[in-house]
C-alpha cells in the first residue's frame, strides 16, 4: 500500500501549476482536505468545457473519468452544484488551459 497525498495538497498543486504555466485555475468549491473527490471543469480559452472526475477507472487505477454534460456552462454548473449538495466533501476546480484534461491528469493521477 502506498501513501497518498491529501486532496487539498493535490488541488493546491494543480492551481499553482496552471497559473505558473500561463493558464487559469481556481477552486470553485472546497471539499474535504484529506480525502474529498475532485471534479475538474476543464476548458481552453473558455471553450469546450468538460467535466472530469478523479476516480477509479475500469482498470482499477486512479484516472480522470469524463462525467456530466459538456459545453453548456449552465448545465455544467447545475451538475456540479447538485453533486455538491449530495457530497459536500467534493472539490470543484475550474481549469482553463490548453489540453486541460492532460494537464489535470499530470497532477491528479499518480503512478
Amino acid at each position: 500500500m502506498s501513501a497518498r497525498l491529501a486532496t487539498g495538497a493535490l488541488v493546491n498543486a494543480l492551481v499553482r501549476r496552471a497559473n505558473q504555466a500561463g493558464g487559469f485555475a481556481t477552486v470553485l468549491a472546497k471539499g474535504d482536505m484529506t480525502a474529498g473527490a475532485v471534479l475538474v471543469v476543464a476548458q481552453d480559452r473558455g471553450q469546450n468545457a468538460r467535466l472530469w472526475e478523479r476516480g477509479i477507472g475500469p482498470s482499477g487505477n486512479v484516472e480522470l473519468i469524463a462525467v456530466g454534460p459538456e459545453g453548456d456552462a449552465q448545465a455544467l454548473t447545475d451538475y456540479w452544484t447538485k453533486r455538491r449538495r449530495n457530497d459536500p466533501d467534493l472539490w470543484v476546480v475550474e481549469l482553463d488551459i490548453p489540453r486541460a484534461e492532460r494537464f489535470a491528469a499530470e497532477t491528479l493521477v499518480g503512478d
